[in-house]
């Protein structure tokens, strides 16, 4: 009998695991601020979101890029050898998804394993390719940065799997702790803008974006989004997440410093009359590493969903035009292979 009750207790878990990714959490309180009046957050410079009614104009408007349905990767990752003191190895695992690895700490950026980002595995945008390191193959994860709480940066199902085997300390935006422990994910840090935290060795600052959240039926903007600087030892690391082109990169590098790596978005930016005020396009995200003053950029937020209207191929191609635009060689704003690991030294560029 219990083993004729477990198909039918997975489709309830399901269920509830659905119903609570659409409800999306009990959202922030807290005293207003300059991002912040008491129920949701705002970008001081900007606009939080479009509007329904210009959300049904791009679908009636759109001119959708054709994608292949299946790319395979073609490098290889080198996440076994041991960085040295100081130095950073990168592997690129799709879309916004990085581990990251110092010496004696692993660290994951959004991680998204899942076949669709979507609150159901049936519909929504699918992959198009494999993740450069399987998330069975992952070493031990001490950290994750989650930037908000879009599904295609905060994947549910693979932060409870990273639960299970791993003991990760999770680092978020305000109002997104008390979402993760309705998920049975207790324990996250969240954290508003220019805030930090000492955790794993690591000092975690969280750092303005232009962006909104929302995820569920209680309305949008009810939690932070935001990017992350992360000091180990000699490296400054910084992690843009989703973010438009503003006025907060220059404001970063005069608070923070400059960076010695740079993660950077360059994809889902068309058309720019609905993402351009929460999405860099290539050119704004070379602007933003000349902002920063980062030695290195590594470009992330690329490839792997169909998300908006760009070809998969347009932002890398768009990038290289941004780089010899604003005299930015191609070694201080590199573009990985999915699967590639790229190792950096603090000193060299």
């Amino acid at each position: 009998m219990i083993n004729l009750l477990r198909p039918l207790q997975s489709v309830i878990d399901g269920v509830r695991a659905t119903r609570r990714s659409l409800i999306g959490g009990p959202g922030h309180r807290g005293p207003p601020s300059d991002h912040f009046d008491g129920n949701v957050f705002r970008n001081p410079a900007a606009g939080a979101g479009k509007s329904f009614s210009d959300f049904l104009r791009w679908q009636r408007t759109r001119r959708k890029a054709q994608w292949p349905t299946w790319v395979e990767n073609r490098a290889i990752p080198d996440i076994l050898t041991t960085p040295a003191a100081n130095e950073v190895a990168l592997t690129f695992i799709n879309h916004i998804t990085f581990l990251l690895q110092f010496r004696g700490l692993n660290v994951l950026t959004d991680p998204v394993f899942s076949e669709r980002v979507s609150p159901v595995q049936w519909a929504g945008p699918r992959r198009v390719h494999a993740a450069g390191v399987a998330l069975e193959a992952l070493p031990r994860i001490d950290l994750v940065l989650l930037s908000h709480n879009h599904y295609d940066h905060l994947d549910i199902a693979t932060l409870s799997s990273l639960a299970k085997n791993h003991e990760s300390q999770i680092v978020t935006g305000l109002g997104n702790a008390a979402f993760l422990a309705e998920c049975d994910l207790p324990g996250a840090i969240d954290l508003d803008w220019w805030q930090a935290t000492t955790t794993r060795g690591a000092e975690v600052t969280f750092t303005p974006a232009q962006h909104w959240s929302g995820r569920g039926l209680r309305g949008p903007n009810r939690t932070l989004w935001g990017g992350f600087l992360l000091r180990v030892g000699p490296h400054a690391l910084y992690f843009a997440g989703d973010t438009g082109y503003g006025g907060h990169f220059r404001l970063i590098r005069e608070r923070l410093g400059q960076p010695t790596v740079s993660l950077l978005p360059i994809g889902a930016y068309e058309p720019r009359w609905f993402m351009g005020e929460q999405h860099m396009n290539p050119d704004d995200a070379v602007r933003a590493h000349l902002d920063l003053g980062s030695r290195v950029s590594i470009a992330t937020h690329f490839g792997c969903f169909q998300l908006t209207d760009e070809g998969i191929d347009e932002p890398v191609s768009e990038l290289l035009a941004a780089r010899v635009r604003h005299g930015v060689h191609a070694d201080h704003f590199r573009v990985p292979e999915v699967g590639e690991t790229i190792r950096l030294a603090v000193g060299t560029s």
